[in-house]
C-alpha cells in the first residue's frame, strides 16, 4: 500500500510545532527565564521528538534543511513570553501539550510510513515524535517528567498513532484516519488531564 503524506499531515506538523513551542515557552516563563531562554525551550520542545524520528527513519532532519520551523518556534516563544503569566490558566501547559501530543503522534507515524517504515515501527515513530519533546522540556526545566505523573500520556500518543496507521491499512479514505486519530489522542489525553486517568501501576511485588 502507498502511504503518501496527505495534505493534512503538514498542517498537523505545523500545529504540533506551534503548540509544543508554546508549551516550552510557557514552561520557561514560569521559571522566570528571559526571552532567549523561552526561545530555547520552545525549540527543544517542538523539535526534540521529530529530530530523533528523522534520524531513525533516515530522513533529513526537518529543521536543519528548512528554517521555517525555527522561525515559527521563535515567533511563538516571543508571543507567549510577552503575555503575563496571570493570563494563563493553571492547566494551559497540559492542554497545549495534549494538543501537540495528538497532532505529532499522527504526523510522526505518517512521515515514517511515507519513508517506507513498516506499520508497527511507524507507530513507534509516532509515539517518539509526540512524547520526546515534552520529556526534554521537563528534564531541562528541572521538573518531574510528565511521564511520572501516572496519567495517560504515552498511551494517548500510542492510541493516536496506532489508530492512524490501522485505519489507513484498513482502507479508510484520507483524511479520515488522521482526523479520527487526532481526536482520539486528544480526547484520551484530555480525559487524563481532567480526571487523572491512568493504567494500573506495577504492583511492586
Amino acid at each position: 500500500m502507498d502511504w503518501p503524506l496527505h495534505s493534512l499531515l503538514p498542517w498537523l506538523d505545523l500545529a504540533g510545532l506551534a503548540v509544543f513551542a508554546a508549551s516550552g515557552a510557557l514552561a520557561a516563563a514560569r521559571k522566570r527565564l528571559d526571552f532567549v531562554g523561552a526561545c530555547f525551550f520552545a525549540l527543544i520542545t517542538a523539535t526534540g521528538g521529530g529530530t530523533l524520528r528523522d534520524i531513525l527513519i533516515g530522513a533529513p532532519i526537518f529543521w536543519m534543511r528548512n528554517a521555517d520551523p525555527v522561525v515559527l518556534c521563535v515567533a511563538v516563544a516571543l508571543a507567549v513570553w510577552m503575555v503575563p503569566l496571570r493570563w494563563w490558566p493553571e492547566k494551559t501547559l497540559d492542554w497545549m501539550d495534549g494538543a501537540g501530543l495528538a497532532a505529532y503522534a499522527v504526523y510522526g507515524a505518517g512521515k515514517a510510513l511515507a519513508y517506507g517504515i513498516t506499520p508497527i515501527s511507524a507507530v513507534a515513530a509516532g509515539v517518539i515524535t509526540a512524547c520526546l519533546g515534552g520529556v526534554i522540556r521537563d528534564i531541562t526545566a528541572g521538573v518531574p517528567s510528565v511521564l511520572m505523573r501516572h496519567e495517560l500520556y504515552v498511551t494517548a500518543a500510542l492510541a493516536a498513532a496506532a489508530a492512524f496507521v490501522g485505519l489507513g491499512a484498513l482502507g479508510l479514505a484520507t483524511p479520515w484516519p488522521a482526523y479520527i486519530a487526532v481526536v482520539l489522542g486528544f480526547v484520551l489525553r484530555g480525559a487524563a488531564i481532567r480526571w487523572r486517568l491512568a493504567l494500573p501501576p506495577h504492583p511492586g511485588k
